[in-house]
Order: structure tokens, then sequence, then C-alpha cells
């Protein structure tokens, strides 16, 4: 009977089975089910051998009351980045070792649920995403290594300290990819809670080993030699400490030799240069930020280019699309969020329970989101592109054809030609770096297999609030709209000549602490002829 109820258990299962879990905090929520699942089977096979699993029981423990106050308020709970890649890591790695364990007796209820179960954990992958995520927010936000251990998010509900492991954990998935300043902040950071008299199974020789090679590799020869000195101090025989020490000493004094040269050959040189240092700067002030640098800057809520006097002309107003008969009314709240580009807010625009169904129609469907790659023209997963979404179509639910209709009404423009509704539940850090939503000139064949011509405009409704980040911001002119739930933002791709807009180059900012939902729809060129006439300028 209990093998029959396994294997149905496995077949229902293994239909909803899910890839990249780091990518959706929406279906993230299933694996707390899951854990919590486990611990009640966990506990049952203590309560026959507690004697001999006295180690077994102690972890049980812990995890029961984590996964009770979890399951209270999963989307909050996983919203904020370290439980969530705690949850990536126990479960990836650490119900593993648990299960080498206790493998010795297989009569039991508990091997065999957590070897079904199993069958659906993270992955790999989704740890080093998960891992990853955390590096990319505390890179976004400026936050210090510090901050993100003790919990220190802004808006957080569930707060949860990472441990001396964890940290370690993060520090050695940057250093396997070569991103040795990371390494050295996690390896700090691990080796200050042990040092501040936190237990753990890592030691300090080994964290010390990781550290001193990761500052070598940044250059930082000194320092490097000494921390490698206190490796030797805690473990004489250190075989690869020994070679270091000895490889850095020499390295040092070959550096002091070329330094020295260095200077002599600069003395001689400084009297024949001539530098104009007003000029110089004057110069480095016209030097446009990197784009990534300007993303960040407005993910943090700084560098918004609106002066006073245009934030004058922005206005809030109810609006009715030029008399729409569905709208006389009841018109719709709009406030104007900027001026060039344009981009308005319609406020209230989509209700809780038409969210609610939205939601979960989409949940079940939600997969990895792709990109358009520019070269093959075919959809892709990429980095820089890190939710799951889905799409709805207006047949399917009355909800979804009613929110079509509320669109081409708000708008005026044409829906038959417009793509479907897409749905996207942004996971761990979640983001969408920054990219155009329509095809430009490079990209001829971009939406060719659509037929219904270029994205001429995209309409963006927010689904969640979110506690921290999560703002869709305009790098080259200096825009951020921030999430508000019920809202939706809309703006025109491309001027009423056809031709792009290039300055609607638009991101998803990282979720620092929340859960993600929005939803969006991509309306095409065709079908637009005599509701938006083509211009005669080009910049129309």
């Amino acid at each position: 009977m209990a093998l029959s109820w396994f294997l149905l258990s496995f077949l229902f299962r293994s239909l909803y089975a899910h890839n990249d879990f780091f990518t959706s905090i929406g279906q993230m929520t299933d694996l707390l089910y899951t854990e919590k699942d486990l611990v009640k089977s966990l506990k049952e096979y203590i309560r026959q051998e507690e004697n001999r699993l006295e180690q077994v029981k102690e972890w049980a423990d812990k995890l029961d009351s984590l996964t009770n106050t979890a399951t209270e308020d999963p989307e909050g709970f996983l919203g904020h980045p370290v439980n969530a890649f705690k949850l990536m890591k126990r479960l990836n790695s650490e119900w593993a070792d648990l299960e080498s364990l206790v493998l010795k007796d297989t009569t039991n209820g508990f091997i065999s649920n957590l070897t079904v179960q199993r069958q659906f954990f993270p992955t790999d992958e989704d740890q080093t995403g998960a891992a990853k995520a955390l590096l990319r927010l505390q890179d976004t936000y400026r936050l210090s290594a510090n901050t993100i251990s003790n919990g220190d998010l802004p808006g957080v509900v569930h707060k949860s300290r990472m441990t001396v492991a964890d940290c370690y954990e993060l520090g050695k998935i940057a250093y396997t990819d070569a991103d040795y300043y990371h390494t050295e902040l996690w390896m700090a950071q691990a080796l200050t809670q042990l040092e501040e008299g936190e237990e753990s199974t890592i030691d300090k020789i080994t964290i010390l080993d990781y550290l001193s090679y990761a500052i070598y590799k940044q250059g930082q020869l000194e320092r490097a030699l000494e921390l490698t000195k206190r490796m030797l101090k805690l473990d004489p025989d250190h075989h690869r400490a020994n070679g270091n020490l000895k490889y850095f000493e020499f390295q040092l004094e070959k550096q002091s030799t070329a330094e020295a040269e260095k200077k002599e050959v600069e003395d001689k040189k400084r009297e024949k240069k001539v530098l104009d240092k007003r000029d110089t700067e004057r110069k480095r002030s016209k030097d446009p930020l990197p784009e990534r640098q300007k993303y960040e800057m407005l993910c943090r809520g700084e560098g918004v280019k609106l002066t006073p006097r245009r934030q004058s002309r922005l206005f809030c107003r109810y609006y009715d699309n030029n008399h729409n008969p569905l709208l006389l009314l009841a018109p719709v709240k709009q406030e104007d969020e900027w001026d060039r580009p344009r981009i308005v807010r319609y406020h209230d625009i989509i209700s809780d329970s038409e969210i609610e169904t939205v939601k979960e129609m989409a949940k079940p469907r939600l997969k990895r989101a792709t990109v358009h790659d520019p070269i093959t023209g075919k959809l892709t997963t990429a980095q820089y592109r890190v939710s799951k979404s889905a799409w709805l179509s207006g047949y399917e639910h009355s909800t979804i054809e009613r929110i079509n209709q509320r669109i081409e009404d708000v708008t005026g423009l044409e829906m038959d030609t417009a793509e479907e509704l897409q749905v996207a539940n942004y996971g761990v850090g979640g983001q969408y770096e920054p990219h155009f939503d329509f095809g430009r000139k490079d990209e001829p064949d971009a939406f060719k297999e659509l037929g219904t011509g270029n994205r001429i405009a995209t309409w963006l409704f927010y689904m969640s609030d979110v506690s921290a980040g999560g703002a869709t911001v305009f790098p080259d002119v200096g825009a951020a709209v921030w999430p508000k739930k019920g809202t939706a933002v809309f703006w025109y791709n491309l001027f009423a000549s056809g031709e792009g807009d290039y300055s609607t180059r638009h991101a998803a900012c990282p979720v620092l602490v929340g859960n993600k939902w929005v939803s969006n729809k991509w309306i095409h060129e065709r079908g637009q002829e005599f509701r938006r006439p083509c211009a005669v300028s080009e910049m129309e």
C-alpha cells in the first residue's frame, strides 16, 4: 500500500516538476511546503530510533521551527534573499548529507518519502543562482557582507542571519567563478563571525587559505603574505601555505625592485611633462557614466534627472481617452511619471481579485523567461533576465479578456494584433538588465514570425508591492518608476513615424526584499494605422 502511494505521488508530482527554482519566488513557495512535509516525516522516523539518531533529531527540531514560520507567509519569507539562498543550500546540499546518515535503515517511511521528494529538489544550478543573486544585490544596492549576513535589509519581516558555513559557501561559489573580489568579502565575513565565537564545522585555516589566495589574485601581495603567516601559526606544517610563503616573499622582493626602477624613470620624465590639470578635470566632467553605473544608481533611487521645472509640468488627472463611452462615467486616474519619453501611470487600474486570477492562471505555467537572440533571432534564456513568465490569452478566461479590453479603451490602440498578456514573477534578486522592447534596425527579423510589425507600445501592470528594490528604470534619461500594486505604466516605444525611440531603453532592477509580480502587454503596429496615424517628421 505504501509503495503504491509513493508511486502515485511520484507520477503526480512529475507532472508539475519545475526547473530554475531560483528565478521565481512564486514557485519557490512550494519548496517550503515540501520541506515542511519532509520535516514531519523525519520527526516520525526519529521517534522510532531516537537513541541511535540523536544528531538527526536536532536537525529536525531546527527546521521544524523554521518551516512553521516560513509557511505562515511563504512569499514574504522568501522575499528576503538570504532566506531564499539558505533554502536552496539546505535542499541542494544539506538534505543529501542527512540522507547518507540514515540510509542504513530503509524500512521506514522517511527514506522513501525523501527519495521521492528529492526528484523535485533544487539543483546545483539553483543554489549557485541564488548565491549569485545575493552578490548581485550586494553590488547594486551597495550592501556590506555584514549587513546581508545579519539580515538587516529594508522592509524585512522574516529576518534571517547567515552562518559561517553560509558565508563560506557564498565565497566559494564566487571563487569558482574566479570572482576574487566577492571571494574576499565573504571569506572575510566568515572569518569575522568565526572569531566572534560562532561555532562552525568550517575552520579558520580553510577560510584563510581561500582568503589569502583571493587577495593575492587582486594584486595585494603584502596582505596575502600576512594572512599566509597567520595560517602557518595555526598549522606550521600546512604544505600549500609554506609554498605560498616563499612565493609571496619572492614576488614582493621582485615587485620592490621593479617599483624602484619605475620611480627612477618617472622622475626623469616628470620635468618633460606639462599637464593642464583644469583641462583634464573639465574633460573628465563631460565623460558620460557607463550605463551599468547609471542603472545601478537609479535602482538605489540616485541620479534621477528631473529638474523642478520639468517636475512642475507633470500632472494627475481623470482621463476618459477623448470621451470613450466606456470611460465617460468612470474615467481612470492618470499620473504623469515622466515627460521625455512620456511615461504615464494609471492608478487602481486592476483589482485585487483580477490580480489573484491572473497569478493563479500563470503559476502552473511559469517557465524561465527568455529573450530574443539578435544573432539567431530565436528565444533563449539569459543571465541578465532572472524571472519566470507565462502567457495568457483572452479566450481562456473572461478576466483576461476584460483586462485586454480595458487596455484598448484606455490607450485607444488595437489589441487584436498585440501579444498575449505576459505574466512574470521575479526570483531571488530577480532583474531584467537594460534592453529595448522594440526591434532595432539591426534586428529586421525580430518579430517577423508574428506578422504584426514592431512593438509600438508597452503596457506594464504592477501586481504586487515590493518592499525594497524592483524599480523600472530608464538609464538614458534618468527616470525611475517604482512598483505599486494595482497600477500600470504605459509608454510608446516608437515615434508616430515608426522610428524607434531609443530613450525608452529600460530595465527591471533587482528585487532586494519582497516578491515582484508584473504582467505586460506588448502592442504592435498593425491595426494602429487609423488609431495612431503616421507622422511626417521622423522624430514625431
